[in-house]
């Protein structure tokens, strides 16, 4: 029976694994911590590992497990930025979870959206607290307005269809357009310039790579139309967030929906009620009452953990029983490697 070392558990994380596996089969030990070079060490004995978004997969943890034997990483999440794929290179395998709801993420981008805009996270605090003025709470209505998505995956097209529903004009960016998607949903494919200077809503959708990251910058803000609601569901470095700051400040940015934060890893996914903030570019981004954050949530529905969990246990099951590896972040592909195991890229 094959041993996994299971990192940053969750209670939901081990109800949805135990359940799945059920059909696998494995010994998984779940460890509270996060994995990273303190806690390396806990790999001993194991022949996989399990991480998430907030664990480190630098050279020296890959080192940790090379040393200790383990042969496989399974992501159970869908980015991969935090994983050095070069120190991992014939030494350690790869595998992630690229699809399992696009209609979580989606939906709570519009979520976010939808509670920015008309400010209904502000009327329930008035409200509880016996205030019914509706002074300050405006919104304006989606009908008729533009929307720039950026990334038009299976997420942004999830989001797409959401906004259409609204009635808005779609303008669309991604480096490797989907004509055939654009002419069959009616939505136009733009440059970055364009899509900023006419955008009254934008929503991230992108993964993050040397050319995507701090995308949001001082200079993008600058071309953006004034007062333009800004969304990020997918990577926190995709936005500047001193230079989201100053957007704000000077009313550029006339608010942000945020899932991720570009320092999110020593907060999120964590209970920090009871002490302060250390981080004052996130402390002063809270203070703003045209900033709603969530804490890398948009994943978070039944539908999507129960398919995380399935395909995670998958992926360490194919891998072990050298079959198809569907999933495999390919050093020399950049992205999923379809080859049996014994002539994979690697």
């Amino acid at each position: 029976m094959k041993k996994i070392a299971f990192f940053d558990t969750k209670p939901y994380d081990k109800t949805f694994f135990d359940e799945a596996n059920k059909t696998f089969g494995f010994d998984i030990r779940y460890f509270k911590e996060h994995l990273n070079e303190n806690t390396a060490e806990l790999t001993a004995g194991f022949d996989a590992v399990c991480a998430f978004v907030n664990d480190t997969l630098n050279s020296t943890v890959i080192g940790h497990l090379h040393k200790h034997g383990v042969e496989l990483v399974v992501l159970r999440c869908a980015g991969y930025n935090h994983v050095d794929l070069t120190a991992a290179y014939k030494h350690v395998h790869v595998l992630r979870v690229p699809r399992y709801s696009p209609y979580s993420v989606a939906e709570h981008a519009m979520a976010l959206l939808l509670t920015l805009n008309r400010k209904t996270h502000r009327a329930y605090y008035r409200t509880r607290d016996g205030n019914f003025s509706i002074n300050g709470l405006m919104g304006f209505d989606l009908h008729g307005k533009t929307a720039g998505v950026i990334g038009t995956g299976k997420i942004g097209q999830c989001l797409i269809s959401i906004l259409k529903g609204c009635g808005m004009r779609i303008l669309a960016h991604d480096p490797y357009p989907n004509e055939t998607y654009a002419k069959e949903a009616g939505i136009t494919y733009t440059d970055l310039p364009t899509l900023y200077r006419e955008s009254d809503i934008i929503s991230l959708h992108c993964p993050l790579t040397p050319e995507t990251h701090y995308m949001i910058n001082a200079d993008a803000i600058g071309k953006m139309k004034d007062g333009v609601l800004l969304i990020n569901t997918g990577r926190g470095q995709l936005i500047n967030t001193r230079a989201l700051i100053n957007g704000l400040k000077k009313g550029r940015i006339g608010g942000a929906g945020l899932d991720v934060y570009e320092e999110e890893a020593e907060y999120f996914f964590e209970d920090f009620s009871n002490s302060a903030i250390s981080d004052d570019v996130l402390a002063r981004l809270m203070t703003f009452p045209n900033v709603l954050i969530t804490s890398h949530q948009a994943f978070f529905t039944r539908e999507a953990l129960q398919n995380i969990a399935t395909t995670t246990l998958r992926n360490a099951d194919d891998f072990f029983n050298d079959r198809i590896l569907q999933n495999e972040i390919c050093y020399r592909c950049g992205g999923e490697c379809v080859k049996p195991l014994k002539k994979r890229c690697f």
